[in-house]
């Protein structure tokens, strides 16, 4: 195999269309050139390894001479805050996780997303209906980037006058997840860092209001805290409201996006969706096996030597989980590189698994769910404007910056 097959992953242009570097990845199952991190790209390895108590993604236990072109630099650090527990390992990853899906999810709180419906639906109405020239949409900028911030803002309890404010900055966080070779780093690091200290301490003022007037929103139930674990500190509640923010958003938009491009490609399914809207419950599942909005994990660590296929990692080494080959691996999917909404047996790995499988995991897919069968509904006869539509630059978080179509019209 080619050593440079890292470096051509993270090329810009590969980002359309990485599936054959990852097959071309598969032949050596747990790859490692030497000095940079082992990469692990087969379905069976990569399940197993996800629910392998031994790696560990805290990156704190990474070797000072683990080498990562992928090294994480910014996020919670930035602000000054403490890890995530997304970056945590048990028992601290377990105390905060158990404590922010107490408001969000069952057993506590059985009906928080379902009882989202009608609000999403209202959101996917408004921006179809706000779309304009049907001869000119960009589906990124117009309707996959506003629709999850304006959720995560109703989920988290932010006034409807500050949602603006809440744009701004979700979009500049965003753009600072992207390289971006032409843009002044002292410039962007500057607007991303001003960010993320205005947005921070907008939390931690709405923080304070919840825990004297708390409502039924998810920050007022995670300010008053319930439960064994009693409540989180303050930087705490910042850090898990910031990557609610952040990785809800992000990998939503992705999923929409690639989502739509999908069945812009495939017209068929686009006709039968329309026909056929309980279909987008299988579709959405085959999207997420099809083209994730994650396309790796990276900057996984062992905290013992574990063998995987034969070699040895070293403990404090860095790890990369390649979901995205994963969920190609002909070994687990037959014809894996046919998009088919019908698959049965779908245990992808677009959401991960174990105990970091995602945390939004069923609001991603009603959102995604509501948005494709409401786009396949309403547009008429829609189609590509450039196909492949330019790639954001992230090579984590795939998907396209903008996709611009066009239609003959929007139904009402």
């Amino acid at each position: 195999m080619n050593d440079g097959i890292l470096s051509r992953i993270l090329d810009y242009a590969n980002r359309a269309n990485p599936y054959p570097l990852y097959e071309e990845l598969r032949k050596t199952p747990v790859f490692h050139d030497g000095s940079g991190p082992y990469v692990v790209s087969t379905y069976y390895d990569i399940q197993s390894l996800l629910h392998d108590p031994r790696l560990s993604s805290d990156s704190r236990n990474l070797a000072a001479t683990a080498a990562d072109p992928l090294a994480e630099g910014g996020g919670e650090e930035a602000m000054a805050l403490p890890p995530s527990f997304l970056k945590l390992d048990p028992p601290e990853h377990d105390r905060l996780r158990r404590m922010t899906n107490r408001p969000f999810g069952p057993p506590h709180s059985p009906y928080r997303v379902d009882g989202m419906r009608g609000g999403l639906k209202d959101i996917v109405t408004g921006l179809i209906d706000g779309l304009g020239d049907p001869d000119g949409i960009d589906l990124v900028d117009q309707f996959a980037y506003p629709f999850p911030v304006t959720m995560i803002c109703q989920l988290l309890g932010v006034p409807r006058e500050d949602e603006a404010r809440f744009h701004v900055w979700a979009d500049t966080l965003a753009a600072s997840l992207d390289p971006d070779p032409e843009a002044d780093p002292a410039e962007r690091q500057r607007a991303t860092h001003d960010s993320r200290m205005e947005l921070g301490m907008y939390l931690a003022g709405l923080i304070e209001e919840r825990r004297k007037d708390p409502g039924d929103d998810m920050l007022s139930q995670l300010a008053a805290g319930h439960g064994p674990d009693e409540s989180m500190s303050t930087m705490e509640l910042l850090s898990t409201a910031a990557l609610l923010l952040i990785a809800g958003h992000e990998t939503t938009v992705n999923l929409i996006t690639n989502g739509m491009l999908t069945l812009l490609r495939n017209p068929d399914v686009l006709r039968r969706l329309r026909e056929e809207p309980g279909l987008a419950v299988p579709l959405v599942e085959e999207l997420l096996r099809f083209e994730p909005p994650v396309q790796l994990l990276p900057q996984r660590t062992p905290l013992v030597d574990i063998e995987v296929r034969g070699v040895t990692i070293p403990k404090g080494s860095s790890m990369w989980l390649i979901l995205a080959s994963g969920n190609r691996d002909p070994a687990r999917f037959a014809d894996p590189d046919r998009f088919d909404p019908y698959r049965k047996d779908i245990q992808h790995l677009g959401l991960g698994s174990g105990i970091h499988s995602c945390f939004g995991a069923p609001l991603a897919r009603l959102e995604a769910q509501l948005a494709l069968s409401e786009l396949a509904r309403r547009l008429e006869n829609p189609r590509l404007l450039e196909d492949p539509p330019p790639y954001r630059q992230n090579a984590v978080l795939r998907g396209p910056r903008h996709l611009r179509i066009a239609c003959d019209g929007i139904r009402s």
